[in-house]
């Protein structure tokens, strides 16, 4: 079922979804859950940017370092 909302109907229920899970006393309940998954519906959350390559880190060469005491 598909319904047919004015953008003034979508920014009051995403309104009401909103504060109905940030006063739920159980965050992790199947019930908020799926108000959750309303709410992604209805905002869709953008699309984060990639992370960067992870550094790669080459290990020190043999003769850079001396022992003390020898």
């Amino acid at each position: 079922m598909n319904f047919e909302l004015s953008e003034d109907e979508k920014i009051a229920l995403a309104a009401e979804l909103k504060r109905t899970i940030s006063e739920d006393r159980y965050p992790l309940s199947p019930r908020i859950s799926t108000l959750h998954a309303i709410l992604n519906k209805l905002e869709p959350r953008p699309a984060r940017e990639p992370l960067p390559p992870p550094k790669v880190y080459a290990p020190p060469r043999a003769g850079r370092w001396r022992r003390r005491g020898s």
